[in-house]
């Protein structure tokens, strides 16, 4: 496409999509305070040296089930903090959770947090276990930023993972980015810095998955036009994994993930029957 400085941030500035976007990160941090506070859990423990290195884990007891959650923020903000309200409905149903953090944009690039995210596995995969969350079956999920960041998990290479990639059961990027085209004329780009080599190198488009779990894509129905084509371009990609694209009606870039933790949500349901029986 031809793209324009203006259309790029009509279609790619969420905020400014969902004015009510900070009545969302409010109630997420109520919740997920009164979950960190209710729910056993191990907070921030170190996957690497930098302080953005840290993950916390909400085991399920008995269970074998995990389910990663890789927040978004376009790379350059938002906590794992914000997002612990999610364990609540996963734990309940035996599954347990991890939230990595990673590094931001501008101090590091892109391809800096997407080695965040394969060292946080392939640490979780390794000590998991010895804080009550057993990493024998494995959905790896996100949103925005981290439905990317999902997204370039499976397409690293088998080198750099330090596990068995068959324990990776699923996965599912909710409102992910994989063709970068446009964001160098985004207003964020002041921190992403992102040139055209820069964005073609990142793009997944055309990559090799390397891990052969099946997909299942979602987006919300009221998200922008470019939101819900990156998410179709994704399940277009890599079709042959993917189980099922959810166009989900009447949700935003931000109430999608809410559906997330929802039961009876077809998302929720849809990423928990990715754990086989």
């Amino acid at each position: 496409m031809d793209y324009t400085a203006d259309f790029v941030e009509r279609e790619y500035n969420n905020r400014a999509l969902v004015p009510g976007h900070p009545a969302f990160f409010a109630r997420w941090e109520r919740d997920s305070k009164f979950v960190r506070s209710t729910l056993p859990g191990a907070i921030d423990l170190a996957y690497g040296p930098d302080a953005r290195h840290r993950i916390d884990l909400f085991p399920a007891k008995g269970s074998d089930r995990v389910l990663v959650f890789i927040h978004g923020g376009y790379w350059r903000s938002l906590d794992k903090s914000l997002f612990s309200w999610l364990a609540a409905s996963w734990v309940a149903a035996g599954v347990s959770v991890a939230l990595p953090n990673y590094r931001l944009c501008p101090a590091v690039r892109i391809e800096d947090i997407v080695d965040d995210v394969i060292a946080a596995t392939n640490w979780l995969f390794a000590h998991g276990g010895s804080h009550g969350v057993e990493p024998k079956r494995v959905v790896v999920s996100g949103h925005s930023a981290g439905g990317h960041l999902t997204a370039a998990l499976f397409a690293t290479s088998r080198q750099a993972l330090q596990f068995d990639p068959e324990r990776i059961v699923g996965g599912v990027p909710i409102s992910g980015l994989v063709d970068f085209e446009p964001l160098p004329l985004f207003s964020g780009n002041a921190e992403l810095r992102l040139d055209r080599d820069a964005a073609a190198r990142l793009n997944l488009y055309e990559a090799k998955s390397t891990i052969a779990a099946p997909l299942v894509v979602a987006v919300g129905g009221d998200e922008s036009s470019e939101f819900q084509r990156q998410s179709r371009l994704i399940a277009e990609s890599w079709k042959t994994q993917v189980k099922e694209l959810l166009v989900l009606p009447d949700l935003n870039h931000f109430s999608v993930v809410d559906a997330f933790a929802e039961r009876s949500n077809p998302l929720y349901e849809s990423a928990l029957a990715l754990f086989p029986a």
